[in-house]
């Protein structure tokens, strides 16, 4: 007998992650999150598979991530309490690599050299005193997840793998991203900022450094005022593929081909206008790879992010039908397969296996029946065998001014027309709502079991509908994409879908943004919970750790700070409004929340400000199941108690 999903449901989650697929595509090692009601974390340890066989655990956690094979496919490199640790397959116990005492402030996300002797990483410089003041003289003193952290900044660092000796080759006061080795070993590729005012304005790009004794300095790679985010080499070592823009500004990422002789870059996907997604905290993708002479990457496209591949000149690009959602993808060359993170609409996340070869065979965007991704594990069906996700229906409204919005409308079979709608927005703004599984928003569930229509909309601003509806509220927060909201609203009113006196909005992040405003410029909803939020944007501008960054390139012009804050239209909210909020948030700081509560309360509207000790802006992913669970329980009775008739 199967059963709708339930909130407290989230306890027996596992969700595997960043795969590593083996360098003969026979092994996928990947980490699997699985949650600790006792202690109240989330656990994460090391787990393989094999094609036909079971999955197993290698580790047992609670902090080992990262999985990363030698070249040679005997050992595996990972991260556990922020320290390397090497494994071998022969049943051994993992052994650090690296130790407190030569790395102080940890590790990162180990990167084998091609011969296997050395592993690269980035780590912060330094550990910095929790308890000695903090000297601040440039912006970016605090990251989410971290919080304070002055001058810290990281580096890059090689270890022997034999002798565990390991070096520093980068310093100052620049950030150094992830790197990557060069074809042949001496070389490292890493993103950095540049420029005199990079910390402003957020202006980055490729850098190269040698491994050697007596390596010049770092030399960049490229323009100085673009944007670069992860790095890759071509095989040949003639150019490097970084992850960017030629300009910094909002607009897609791309694969560009960057000269090694500094010569100006070229885009390879201009053409497919689709935003690149190399994944990160909050967004789906994974780095960008090469099989053969082409491409293998992310990109989303009407909020799916799914896998393209393209020929190495930039003749082509065709998208990769590898399930609905792409989470992670880990590619051996040599063996012609790749490793992925796939979810649908009936499914959670799982592993898969994909032969590229079979489907580089087949017509581009109809591939053959042996190239569909081959499931691997069953970590969810195990652990809830008798789940069944309600059914959802993919909608488009066209607004007023002719633009298209993409949504998706979740209600539980057999449910009578008339009843509730919870309307939530997504945050970014440029992230996107997915049509398929979520672990994340559990209240969709919980309400659709109880009658409810939930409707999630991609307003303008949303990745995968093209650049010019990604850049579209640049300037315009809340007023460019205020009607992508009401006016679908208003739609499923007519139909007679829903009961325009039970409508309830919330949203996190930018939802929780649009969420506040449109709780001053609408009196359609009949309670509001935003979390996460952001109300004033010139004090968000100095506070948080991207505020300077929305300020200067998502609004623009100054003067425009002031209008487009939702705390300037305060005295126009009137609905009741539940506040959930990290205490711990350096993106959106606690105070945007509690300024909104103040706001609130002095109009005598009714406010709840519900704050989750040490959770950071992710916490909603990722945090204390015992939060994850509140913030969802709260929002479904304050959405409740407020339309119930």
């Amino acid at each position: 007998m199967t059963r709708p999903l339930k909130i407290d449901d989230l306890y027996w989650f596992e969700i595997p992650g960043d795969p590593a697929l083996s360098p003969d595509g026979e092994r996928v090692a990947y980490t699997l999150a699985t949650q600790d009601a006792e202690n109240d974390r989330v656990v994460r340890s090391i787990w393989e598979v094999r094609g036909g066989g079971p999955a197993r655990r290698l580790t047992h956690g609670p902090a080992d991530t990262a999985p990363r094979w030698s070249p040679d496919g005997t050992r595996l490199a990972f991260l556990r309490d922020g320290q390397l640790h090497l494994l071998s397959l022969d049943g051994q116990e993992a052994t650090p690599l690296t130790t407190p005492a030569r790395c102080p402030a940890g590790a990162g996300t180990p990167v084998w050299s091609p011969d296997g002797s050395r592993i690269a990483y980035a780590a912060p410089g330094t550990r910095r005193d929790a308890t000695a003041p903090v000297v601040i003289d440039a912006l970016g003193w605090r990251a989410d997840g971290v919080g304070l952290i002055g001058p810290v900044r990281t580096q890059l660092f090689v270890v022997d793998v034999e002798s565990g000796e390991v070096r520093q080759l980068t310093k100052g006061d620049r950030h150094a991203g992830a790197p990557t080795w060069s074809p042949d070993g001496t070389q490292l590729a890493y993103p950095t900022s540049t420029g005199p005012d990079a910390a402003t304005h957020g202006t980055s790009a490729a850098h190269v450094v040698g491994v050697g004794e007596d390596a010049p300095a770092p030399r960049r790679i490229g323009p100085a005022g673009g944007l670069a985010g992860p790095v890759s080499w071509f095989p040949d070592g003639s150019a490097l593929l970084v992850v960017g823009r030629t300009e910094f500004g909002v607009g897609h990422l791309e694969l560009l081909r960057q000269p090694l002789d500094g010569s100006a870059p070229v885009s390879l996907t201009a053409a497919l206008d689709r935003n690149v997604l190399p994944g990160g905290p909050g967004y789906p993708g994974a780095l960008p790879q090469f099989h053969g002479d082409t491409i293998v990457f992310c990109a989303r496209d009407r909020g799916a992010t799914r896998l393209y591949r393209l020929d190495a000149a930039g003749i082509s690009a065709s998208p990769l039908p590898a399930g609905t959602g792409v989470g992670g993808c880990s590619v051996a060359t040599k063996a012609g397969r790749a490793a992925l993170v796939v979810s649908d609409a009936s499914e959670f996340a799982e592993i898969a296996l994909l032969d590229l070869d079979a489907w580089e065979s087949g017509e581009p965007g109809e591939p053959s029946a042996g190239s569909r991704p081959e499931r691997l594990t069953d970590h969810m069906a195990r652990s809830l065998p008798d789940i069944v996700l309600h059914p959802f229906t993919e909608r488009e409204f066209t607004i007023s001014d002719g633009t298209v919005v993409h949504g998706v409308i979740t209600r539980a079979a057999q449910t009578p027309t008339g009843g509730p709608l919870l309307v939530d927005v997504h945050g970014g703004p440029h992230n996107a709502w997915a049509p398929h599984s979520d672990p994340v928003h559990l209240y969709h569930q919980e309400l659709a079991s109880r009658g409810w229509t939930i409707l999630t909309l991609n307003v303008r601003a949303s990745d995968g509908y093209g650049e010019a509806f990604y850049t579209a509220a640049v300037g315009a927060w809340g007023e460019a994409d205020e009607q992508d909201v009401l006016q679908p609203v208003a739609t499923l009113v007519a139909e007679g879908l829903v009961d325009p006196a039970r409508i309830a909005l919330t949203g996190y992040s930018y939802g929780g943004y649009l969420s506040c405003w449109l709780s001053a410029r609408s009196d359609v909803f009949a309670a509001v919970v935003p979390g996460g939020v952001l109300v004033d944007l010139k004090s968000m501008a100095g506070t948080s750790e991207e505020g300077h960054l929305i300020a200067d390139h998502e609004i623009g012009d100054p003067e425009r700070l002031t209008a487009l804050s939702p705390i300037s239209h305060a005295d126009a909210v009137r609905a009741p409004t539940l506040i959930l909020h990290g205490g711990a948030d350096d993106t959106c700081p606690v105070g945007q929340a509690e300024q909104w509560f103040h706001a609130l309360c002095t109009r005598k509207v009714p406010a709840r400000l519900v704050v989750y000790p040490g959770s950071s802006h992710l916490f909603i992913l990722d945090g204390r199941p015992s939060h994850r669970e509140d913030y969802s329980r709260r929002l479904t009775e304050w959405v409740t108690t407020h339309t119930d008739r």
